[in-house]
């Protein structure tokens, strides 16, 4: 019981980039120039002249193909400008990319800090592969996920019969990492007998394999990072002061997700892309209240978290826009981070409401905990 002019602002809310051409018996020029102002492709009169239909249809379907080819465009753009899925599209992120390229061919180690999930590691290969040593091997390793006993091993390597279960010759990360980069990601976490030998290595560029004597000398490039305030564990006699010096000749701080939303529209396009591309799909756009929701979230998980959400959503959608409802219901996007109020009076005793509201803190952490650690 609405007009055609009611369904076209229905419509064009619901898909901006729906393409419509308007028919009716009644019109006159200004209703014309103000619908196509508002984004109607073609206002046509009645009786309907099929060749002038069959015109507008074939206009509409080439500039269809032409948004299309745009989009794919953009995403082409964005891999070539940031390879490696490293986006800097607003102020701070431009700033860190201009540091990064002042210093990424200099032989000084640099130490990455930031929230999980912020980049450190994407920021650590994009460094490497826009190198003067791109064509030597980038080598990773995550000091927190070894043991302090094995992590010796696991750097430098150790000889046949070394330790018990060493059967043969094992070839470090400093080895396989020669001529290139070292990424040691979580440094903080490491162990005071850690640091010493890593201090070592770094003064002398030398080391030798666990149960070996030969000195083995590389040209490694190593890049630190870690999500904890090295400073503060310095004070606090937990990392060494002359490895914290070592190690942090260039800092380069990545700013939480929060605190950078400008880029939060480039990411999500530059995952709709990579998503899109992986599962076949052809999701063109988060609505406009899916989108203001992802503006307005804090994402504990930061831009890790955002990158799951875009793949969860690419992965279960079956039609080419997501919307609010379907954020809503993904387990990765929490909206409500806040502990829900309580009166006393719903429980029996102070006791259980304290218990209660203790167990939504302890899932609420939780939750937060899996976010930032990619569910790992």
């Amino acid at each position: 019981e609405k007009t055609g002019i009611d369904l076209f602002h229905k419509l064009i809310q619901m898909n901006p980039e729906m393409i419509i051409i308007l028919v009716t018996g009644f019109g006159s020029v200004e209703d014309a120039v103000s619908l196509m102002k508002e984004g109607a492709m073609d206002y046509l009169l009645k009786p309907i002249d099929h060749e002038i239909l069959l015109s507008s249809i074939n206009k509409s379907l080439e500039i269809k193909n032409l948004q299309e080819e745009n989009r794919n465009l953009k995403n082409e753009l964005i891999k070539r400008d940031f390879p490696h899925g490293f986006v800097a599209h607003g102020e701070k992120m431009k700033a860190i990319k201009k540091k990064t390229d002042k210093i990424k061919n200099e032989p000084i180690p640099i130490c990455i800090t930031g929230e999980s999930g912020t980049g450190k590691e994407v920021l650590a290969k994009y460094i490497h592969y826009s190198s003067d040593r791109k064509n030597k091997p980038f080598v990773a390793i995550n000091c927190a996920a070894i043991s302090e006993n094995l992590l010796l091993s696991e750097l430098f390597g150790h000889e046949k019969g070394a330790f018990t279960g060493a059967n043969s010759l094992k070839i470090g990360k400093f080895e396989q990492a020669d001529g290139g980069h070292l990424l040691l990601d979580e440094i903080g976490d490491m162990s005071p007998a850690n640091q010493a030998a890593l201090l070592r290595v770094l003064g002398t560029k030398s080391f030798e394999r666990v149960g070996g004597t030969a000195s083995i000398k590389v040209d490694v490039r190593v890049i630190t990072a870690t999500n904890k305030d090295l400073r503060q564990k310095v004070d606090a006699n937990e990392f060494r002061e002359d490895l914290y010096y070592r190690i942090n000749v260039v800092n380069l701080e990545l700013p939480a997700l929060r605190e950078r939303r400008e880029e939060i529209e480039y990411l999500i396009s530059h995952f709709m892309g990579i998503y899109n591309e992986r599962y076949q799909k052809t999701v063109r756009r988060f609505s406009k209240d899916a989108t203001k929701l992802m503006l307005n979230y804090d994402w504990p998980g930061n831009i890790r978290q955002l990158k799951n959400v875009v793949n969860e959503m690419i992965l279960l959608s079956d039609k080419h826009t997501i919307e609010a409802t379907n954020l809503r219901g993904s387990s990765l996007f929490n909206e409500d981070r806040e502990i829900p109020r309580h009166s006393l009076s719903d429980f029996s005793s102070l006791q259980e409401m304290i218990d209660h509201i203790t167990g939504e803190l302890e899932q609420k952490i939780i939750r937060e905990s899996l976010a930032r650690m990619d569910y790992n």
